[in-house]
């Protein structure tokens, strides 16, 4: 095997500005690789991250996946002898029942934080004007643990409505349009002609302008009055301590209380199909810098292999074998990848922390924004084993046509 590795040296060394040459596509490949796809990866998890923070990992609505049927389409199902036409549900009070026992069980499950919300839509009255709104009636205690409110308070805290139950919580760009300011009363009413005097005890700026100028938080006990809905509520909000296990928990949920559960994951969807088909792009544009690499190998080892068809001839009349031979070019292929690896990985780190201190401000935005850079072992270890891998398959096929060369047509002159 010393000797093996000593030839394939000598065969590099004899070559060196093309084999310099073949090293520098492997370092510039790996590095661009790790660079790239670990800025991909940051802006990717930054995403998913600020999706499950600004958002519960579970919502367990008041409505059923799959609506019950009514008992005259029961008894008298579709192509009977009698047909039921005109069926109308009985008029209820819309929600979840029994609320305080499915919270009791949700609670129960490892690591979940649960809080009642009831929401519904009401105009606001100040000054002559009407603005409608979403109401979201919420236990203050509860919901600072499963949103992120909270932390998008720039004028007093959500469990200052504790204290008081005719408070309110609004939107910087709500108060914005009717002038308001914290301790002013307003007017808010229902669609069931009912009307609530409130003050403003909290103003909330997330950044998204249709948020912030349409959606309020009240008490829930005081939301359930304005809608004339006591008892109820239509959704729970739900937190994990692993995200990931949403939807495997909102599946468990949904079993136990009936009730629709819908996991970040699920609601989702199409985001997440776009996050797997950009990154399928992104690997293959990167990918390409290696295989690029990988030509400047295959042509250098190509290269020695007919210059060196001699010397191949007289290794194999003294008695090495063809895979000794084929093991001579792959070690060659092997090297140019194992060193462009070990130069390549730090510069690729050098473009990383270039990268992070980028920062820009985009339109709209109030404040820098720094390049997202994921810096997990992965992204290292994909970037060398397929810089290793795409040496060595650049190899081999040189390497495959030097096992086959006949000694004999060789030593005599033949072709």
């Amino acid at each position: 095997m010393r000797l093996l590795l000593s030839i394939a040296f000598r065969h590099l060394l004899a070559r060196k500005r093309q084999s310099i040459v073949s090293l520098m596509g492997i370092v510039l490949g790996v590095a661009f690789f790790l660079a790239i796809s670990s800025m991909m990866k940051g802006s990717q998890n930054d995403f998913i991250n600020r999706l499950i923070d600004n958002s519960p990992h579970i919502t367990v609505s008041g409505e059923f996946r799959r609506p019950t049927r009514q008992p005259a389409v029961q008894v008298y199902p579709k192509g009977s002898a009698v047909e039921v036409r005109g069926v109308k549900p009985m008029t209820e009070t819309r929600g979840i029942r029994n609320y305080e026992r499915a919270l009791g069980l949700m609670r129960s499950f490892p690591g979940l934080t649960a809080s009642p919300v009831l929401s519904g839509q009401g105009l606001i009255g100040f000054a002559g004007r009407d603005i409608a709104v979403t109401i979201s009636g919420m236990i203050p205690s509860e919901i600072t643990q499963v949103s992120t409110i909270e932390k998008y308070m720039v004028e007093g805290t959500v469990s200052d409505l504790a204290a008081n139950a005719d408070g309110i919580v609004i939107g910087a760009e709500l108060a914005r349009k009717l002038a308001l300011s914290l301790g002013q009363n307003i007017t808010i009413s229902s669609g069931e002609a009912r009307t609530r005097t409130v003050k403003v005890l909290g103003v909330f700026r997330t950044g998204r302008s249709g948020y912030d100028s349409a959606q309020v938080f009240m008490p829930l006990k005081s939301v359930q009055a304005l809608l004339n809905r006591p008892n109820r509520i239509n959704s729970i909000l739900v937190k994990l301590q692993d995200p990931y296990q949403a939807r495997d928990v909102a599946d468990e949920i949904e079993a136990q209380i009936g009730y629709k559960a819908v996991s970040w994951q699920e609601s989702s969807e199409d985001i997440m199909s776009t996050l797997a088909i950009r990154n399928a792009i992104m690997y293959t544009v990167v990918s390409a810098v290696l295989v690029v690499a990988a030509f400047g190998i295959y042509n250098v080892i190509s290269t020695v292999v007919m210059e060196k068809q001699r010397d191949i001839a007289i290794l194999k009349s003294m008695g090495f074998y063809a895979d000794d031979v084929k093991k001579v070019f792959l070690f060659q292929g092997l090297t140019l990848g194992l060193v462009g690896c070990i130069a390549g990985l730090p510069a690729g780190v050098g473009i990383m922390l270039g990268l992070m201190q980028i920062r820009f401000k985009p339109p709209g935005s109030t404040e820098n924004i720094q390049m997202p850079i994921d810096w997990s072992w992965p992204q290292f270890a994909v970037a060398a084993g397929f810089a290793l891998f795409a040496a060595v398959l650049a190899a081999w096929l040189p390497a495959r046509k030097a096992a086959h060369v006949q000694p004999v047509d060789i030593l005599r002159g033949g072709t």
